[in-house]
């Protein structure tokens, strides 16, 4: 068998600039990968989102799809967002089977999911990006202040099945759960002050974890202590006084 070389049929060369024909899905399709510096994913995909929308038209039969991380991180923010609807469901029929009160267990509910506005308030005023710790401590702080106020109510109730009076349950409820709600805000906002303020080596990656756990405390605290009693004492005045009147 004799051989002859390639060069004796064509002209061989590289040329540079050709892309690699790819397929996804049975589609031709070109992929473009970049590397972020200084820039959270979800902000820099806003931006390129927009940018490419506005100046590049595309012909009918093309799309544009986002992958990568940030297709990873959408669905696990929507796998979150399941959980915390569910956790929230979950949370209400608890109370409601505990307390035996709609009303109550709505006021408790609404306290806890205060605390969220605690955390998103946080994070947009130190402008730290959220992300999937900072989302699951969302979900963490929801069940933290619904466990104290769940012992709030409960010697509230203890209290008045005793014989005590609206006032003095209230005070009496609250001057118990004090101490023990200012021990746990104040030692996880000392705890997690460096991370927050991202001091020492790899404490930026759970910046948004530590913000978010003070915003939620800082928030939910006077919540706990202020707004869910005035509420209780308005919800069982307004009833006393109607069994008065009966």
């Amino acid at each position: 068998m004799q051989l002859t070389l390639l060069a004796s049929f064509c002209a061989v060369k590289v040329v540079p600039g050709e892309i690699e024909q790819r397929r996804e899905n049975l589609q031709s399709c070109i992929v473009l990968t970049a590397r972020l510096e200084n820039r959270d994913l979800g902000s820099a995909v806003v931006d390129l989102q927009q940018a490419l929308h506005a100046q590049l038209p595309l012909p009918p039969g093309y799309r544009l799809d986002f992958g990568g991380a940030y297709a990873g991180q959408q669905q696990s923010f929507r796998e979150l967002a399941r959980i915390l609807g569910l956790a929230i469901l979950l949370v209400f029929t608890v109370l409601v089977f505990l307390f035996r009160e709609w009303r109550l267990s709505f006021a408790v509910l609404f306290v806890s999911l205060m605390g969220i506005c605690g955390c998103l308030l946080a994070l947009w005023l130190t402008g730290v990006p959220i992300n999937v710790s900072s989302y699951t401590d969302i979900i963490m702080i929801v069940g933290i202040l619904v466990e104290n106020a769940i012992f709030t109510v409960w010697q509230y109730k203890m209290n008045r099945r005793r014989g005590g009076n609206l006032e003095d349950a209230v005070d009496y409820a609250i001057a118990l759960r004090l101490r023990p709600k200012l021990m746990t805000a104040s030692g996880a906002v000392i705890a997690l002050m460096p991370l927050a303020l991202g001091l020492g080596v790899g404490a930026q990656m759970q910046q948004p974890l530590a913000v978010a756990v003070i915003g939620g405390f800082v928030v939910g605290l006077p919540l706990l202590l202020v707004v869910l009693p005035a509420w209780m004492r308005k919800m069982h005045w307004n009833r006393d006084e109607m069994e008065t009147d009966a």
